[in-house]
């Protein structure tokens, strides 16, 4: 899927409802909480932390896809195309980082 897509879909999602995008402070502690969840799955995976008697598997695609929703949410609310941003980024990395680490060898 595209991001403008994905975008797009949010927005259906989210326009059906009276309550329609909640404030940009509100979405930024949702945003936090699912990246404490992200957080906390990859230190039970991969970290020092072992999970609770009795707490079951988290997937790790939905808990980066629930950190994805929300900033496709904030662009949104923000009028941001993400597509077009992260074009920039990337260009922003492309030009900055080039040299920073060792190249594979293309063989």
């Amino acid at each position: 899927m595209e991001l403008k897509e994905a975008q797009q879909r949010v927005d259906d999602w989210i326009g059906q409802f009276e309550e329609g995008y909640w404030p940009p402070l509100a979405n930024l502690a949702r945003l936090t909480e699912e990246v404490g969840e992200l957080a906390r799955l990859m230190n039970h995976r991969f970290g020092p932390k072992t999970k609770k008697p009795g707490e079951g598997d988290q997937d790790l695609a939905l808990e980066l896809a629930d950190v994805l929703f929300v900033l496709l949410v904030i662009a949104n609310e923000q009028g941001i195309d993400l597509g077009e941003a992260l074009e920039r980024t990337l260009e922003k990395y492309r030009v900055r980082d080039s040299d920073r680490w060792v190249r594979k060898d293309e063989g």
